[in-house]
């Protein structure tokens, strides 16, 4: 049975299904389908890597940049990740807000399991990565298995088929949410290695114009991009990770629509009656017309940032994350590589923190959180399957990738190692988390049987 003739529909459940549960679902199924293409182009990265070196020297090719006020020379691989990644991290931050407006992380009561949860899933994995650097060259990649893949973990979660309780995906988006926020705050406070104060007070002035604008109702959209495009450049030359720029655009963005449902209704139904009428005086008014003017009134209806994400999500999903995983994820792994990475601490360090940490501190935090009274399991979800999204956070792929580029961006061996552990701890937390998930519906299948 569709979902929608089988919701009650009374006034609240109509706002809630169209705030929350429309929205999730739509992010889901794009995230899943995402992943797929985001594997493709990873798997494409490894096998150009190996069979052809123009791999490199395309992706090392640099470009540059020079105007009046500022200058800037990177390789086209630093300018996807610094560049064509804000929009990424544009789409997270639009994320962030909707899950804290109306999502699951709205509330203290429904936030504090998920964010517990991210918590232990993001400390656990850092000490274990420390306890293998600590004092070493690799020292500054304990951010690296902190980070969880939202589309891989929800791709997988997919895969699993029937049997797995709806608040369980809710819960694993709004942990994965959480993680990003614990990620993004990591990249902005210990990857900035020197700040130009200059650049970023020009930052937070445009952050005050943004505000202005929104202040002074200005609905156009372009000046907010041409605003926006001023902060990216004052992040790029202040220091701070240019990506962070994006993530506060998506923050600022309005989660309130222009007009109200009960305007847009009545100016619709205006509409149209003036065009039947004038239809019926013969005066042949063109339907064109009013398909412009209902769409504007519809644009006006929405909330700017439901229809942001809804309009970049599969930009990003689609186009960037999978341009930054064939730019990122190629690996040379002739010359003894392999070899040199078994016996590499960071290898171990992100491996074990992926798979061991991830599920010890996700699983660890929930059980305390639990115990203590500050949450509840969502109702159906059985602790096989917290187990299952404690290994499927373990799958630490685009944010990890990330964070290795930044920490490590001036020592290819050190990078190389850490990928390949993200590579390996990736495959192994999908395929472990799926095979618990996959149990843990069988299991239930079995209860409903006897009953």
């Amino acid at each position: 049975m569709d979902d929608r003739t089988s919701f009650p529909f009374g006034p609240l459940n109509r706002l809630v299904y169209r705030r929350v549960v429309v929205p999730a679902q739509d992010f889901i199924r794009t995230e899943v389908a995402g992943g797929v293409v985001i594997l493709v182009a990873a798997v494409a990265a490894l096998i150009w890597a190996n069979v052809d070196s123009s791999y490199f020297e395309f992706w090392g090719t640099e470009l540059s940049f020079d105007i009046k006020i500022a200058h800037d020379t990177n390789s086209l691989k630093g300018w996807v990740n610094d560049g064509l990644m804000v929009l990424f991290f544009f789409v997270i931050g639009l994320e962030i807000k909707r899950e804290l407006l109306h999502g699951e992380l709205n509330s203290p009561r429904k936030a504090a399991l998920p964010i517990a949860a991210a918590a232990g899933g993001m400390i656990v994995p850092a000490l274990i990565y420390v306890a293998f650097n600590a004092g070493g060259e690799g020292a500054g990649g304990w951010g690296i298995p902190m980070a969880t893949d939202i589309a891989f973990a929800l791709g997988v979660l997919a895969l699993v088929g029937k049997g797995i309780p709806p608040p369980l995906r809710i819960f694993l988006l709004a942990l994965a949410v959480a993680d990003d926020v614990g990620a993004i705050l990591v990249i902005a406070v210990f990857y900035t290695e020197s700040l130009d104060l200059v650049w970023l007070g020009v930052g937070g002035w445009l952050i005050a114009m943004i505000l202005m604008m929104q202040r002074f109702d200005i609905r156009q959209i372009n000046p907010y991009w041409v605003v926006g495009g001023a902060l990216w450049l004052a992040f790029l030359e202040s220091g701070v990770h240019p990506t962070i720029a994006g993530v506060i655009l998506g923050v600022l963005t309005p989660a309130s629509a222009y007009i109200r449902p009960k305007r847009f209704a009545d100016e619709a139904d205006s509409l149209i009656r003036d065009w039947k009428e004038a239809d019926e005086r013969g005066e042949q008014p063109t339907s064109e017309a009013l398909l412009g003017q209902l769409e504007e009134l519809t644009t006006s209806a929405e909330a700017p940032l439901e229809r942001l994400e809804r309009s970049l999500v599969r930009w990003t999903s689609f186009v960037v994350v999978p341009i930054f995983a064939l730019a990122n994820s190629g690996i040379d792994l002739s010359g003894g590589v392999i070899g040199d990475a078994t016996t590499s601490d960071v290898t171990a360090g992100v491996l074990l923190g992926l798979l061991a940490g991830k599920v010890v501190g996700v699983i660890g935090t929930t059980w305390i959180a639990t115990r203590v009274g500050i949450g509840e399991l969502p109702p159906g979800v059985t602790w096989i399957q917290i187990v299952g999204v404690g290994l499927l956070a373990g799958i630490g792929f685009t944010v990890a990738l990330f964070i290795t580029e930044l920490a490590f961006d001036d020592n290819e061996v050190l990078a190389t190692n850490a990928k390949i552990g993200i590579l390996c701890a990736s495959v192994v937390a999908g395929l472990l988390g799926y095979m618990f998930l996959k149990l843990s519906t069988r299991g239930a299948a079995s209860e409903a049987a006897v009953e």
